[in-house]
């Protein structure tokens, strides 16, 4: 089962002493998207965060946390980001540049750490799911710990 599974979110989780749950659902070979994993686990969309990864140019690479009912803005995540424009990043170099699949992308844990922002309604909830690295895993936790956890910054992305 996938919550037997430690993966590199929850290790760096449990090695900065942070409380987290987790949640596991069972991941079909088929991607399911934020809102389908968010009504197979019972909660709302809306506090479910899909982490999506972007270009800002060649060598620069982002990471944005928006709720999975959202579609991310792409002119205010280049604000928050700095750059002229950002682009999601082409499903086969997800694997390459993160270390994750498509389904179980988490801020946390990836090859290299990359600048990251979670939008700022995050920071109006007491508990957000994020993908705890695998798919098939969520992790739960106070949006306050995930944004220390990821060396993150709120921001309006949606």
């Amino acid at each position: 089962m996938a919550g037997a599974h430690k993966t590199n979110a929850l290790r760096i989780l449990e090695g900065l002493g942070i409380p987290h749950e987790t949640a596991a659902y069972e991941a079909g070979t088929e991607h399911a998207d934020a809102v389908e994993v968010a009504g197979l686990l019972g909660v709302s969309p809306d506090v479910l965060f899909k982490t999506l990864v972007a270009r800002g140019g060649p060598n620069t690479v982002f990471v944005f946390c928006i709720p999975g009912s959202a579609e991310l803005d792409r002119r205010k995540a280049a604000r928050a980001a700095g750059v002229r424009a950002v682009d999601l990043v082409p499903l086969k170099e997800l694997t390459p540049l993160t270390g994750y699949v498509r389904g179980g992308c988490s801020p946390l844990g990836m090859k290299k750490k990359f600048p990251t922002w979670i939008d700022e309604i995050a920071s109006t909830l007491d508990r957000i799911y994020v993908n705890a690295g695998a798919r098939g895993l969520q992790v739960i936790l106070s949006p306050a710990d995930l944004l220390r956890a990821a060396d993150a910054s709120y921001a309006d992305l949606v």
